[in-house]
């Protein structure tokens, strides 16, 4: 049985990434979206899922790259003054794997973000991390312990076969899968332990940013058995923080993507039912 969960990342980023979001659900084939509750548009994007009461709306957790719930001066290590994380995965990684201090500040912020979603009121229906950073042991092991207080049952492991690109069109391996192949067991070994949902496999990574219609048409085509997440970071238009932090992301044609009739299509070819993460959930 073949079941795809559509998904839009960075909720909250911007108001165009807002109004791709909110339109994609309701003439595309969008289910759920990611918030990032510290986003400078966070509160138009809870705005907008009020209205929307069929979108399942989970936690986008920023803990690399992005704004912090908690002050810089809660978080001295780990953000710059601005109170934004720094962009290294490689620093970040070690100061929440070997620096106490590190993950003393990692587990107040996560805590500050799920509460953060629990004071708009809104259902948590999933979460995930923003550049797939709960592949890392301590941020995901948090992740999943923190948020199983505030009601969390499904995670987006970031597994991505590559059967069904390479039907679909051309893919290299730059992500190196052997290692996150490592990383997403233990993820997925993390989650289910807490018995919480996890998809079969995920895709957005390989062409991210790059979902174009032609490539989702193919893509869907090919799905594999099992529940797939495909994911996107869909905008009605690129303002300059896009710019700035995804200069080379086609965000509207990954908005194109989400309503097209070829998307649509290829799901019916491959007699691919579209769910969302309510429908997976252990009983």
């Amino acid at each position: 049985m073949k079941r795809a969960i559509i998904s839009a990342d960075d909720f909250g980023l911007s108001v165009e990434v807002n109004e791709a979001i909110e339109i994609a659900h309701r003439d595309g084939l969008l289910s759920t979206a990611s918030l990032m509750v510290a986003g400078p548009a966070a509160d138009d994007a809870i705005e907008r899922a009020k209205r929307l009461p069929t979108l399942g709306v989970g936690l986008h957790l920023v803990v690399i790259e992005g704004a912090s719930v908690l002050p810089h001066q809660s978080l001295p290590l780990v953000t710059k003054p601005d109170g934004w994380f720094s962009s290294s995965q490689l620093g970040l990684g070690v100061d929440y794997f070997f620096r106490p201090e590190g993950r003393r500040e990692l587990t107040a912020e996560i805590t500050a973000q799920f509460d953060a979603f629990a004071r708009t009121g809104l259902r948590l229906d999933h979460a995930n991390a923003h550049k797939h950073m709960h592949l890392h042991p301590t941020v995901g092991r948090l992740m999943i312990d923190i948020g199983r207080n505030y009601g969390l049952r499904a995670v987006r492991v970031p597994l991505e076969p590559p059967e069904p690109l390479y039907a679909a069109g051309t893919y290299t391996d730059t992500l190196g899968d052997a290692a996150l192949r490592r990383w997403t067991r233990l993820l997925r070994h993390q989650a289910r332990s807490a018995g919480m949902a996890t998809n079969d496999w995920c895709f957005g990574l390989a062409w991210s940013g790059h979902m174009t219609p032609d490539r989702v048409a193919a893509l869907a085509a090919h799905l594999p058995e099992g529940v797939s997440e495909i994911y996107f970071h869909p905008a009605t238009s690129k303002n300059a923080l896009l710019q700035k932090l995804m200069p080379t992301y086609e965000h509207e044609a990954e908005f194109e993507a989400l309503c097209s009739s070829g998307f649509r299509t290829g799901l019916e070819h491959a007699h691919a039912t579209a769910c969302g993460w309510q429908d997976i959930m252990p009983a």
